[in-house]
């Protein structure tokens, strides 16, 4: 296990759709647990591959207080996003530095493959249902702060582009 690097913005990759995983393997499990460990140096609540260089749909997460209890996610699809919405601090390893409040659903359900390689479905509230979206827009190429208005978004940006 090891702790990888993540990509700096603006990299491309970061704005590339990963793609889908044909089967649960031990090359798979070994990205899950180097991104479990990255995920835990950070620290952070949840990880997409992506992030670290590897263009493929994994995604690991945890919001539990003792930590330890990562879900690990191949291929995840939300099903069904609460009404409800959850505003939350967000930022990303990949753009160090600066974070914006989001709002996204409070629930969703996930249908994912799980590390046995069988078909999984999933309910996540609060911060892991935020987690889980997030991750789920890093597979899709999207940053957190493409969820902002394009004011705030290029403020956030040029403050990013300023720390470097």
């Amino acid at each position: 296990m090891t702790v990888r690097t993540c990509l700096p913005w603006p990299d491309k990759r970061l704005r590339t759709k990963a793609q889908q995983v044909a089967a649960i393997n031990d090359d798979v499990k070994a990205i899950w647990n180097d991104m479990i460990d990255t995920m835990e140096a950070m620290p952070g609540v949840g990880l997409a591959a992506p992030q670290i260089g590897v263009m493929l749909r994994l995604a690991v997460v945890d919001g539990s207080a003792e930590r330890g209890r990562a879900v690990r996610m191949a291929n995840p699809e939300i099903l069904h996003s609460s009404v409800e919405l959850r505003e939350h601090e967000e930022a990303s390893p990949n753009l160090p530095g600066v974070s914006a409040k989001v709002k996204r659903p409070r629930a969703v359900t996930v249908k994912f493959l799980n590390e046995h390689g069988v078909v999984d479905r999933r309910d996540f509230v609060g911060i892991e249902a935020t987690s889980v979206q997030h991750q789920i827009d890093h597979l899709n190429g999207k940053m957190f702060f493409d969820r902002l208005s394009k004011v705030k978004r290029d403020m956030l940006l040029r403050k990013a582009k300023k720390m470097r």
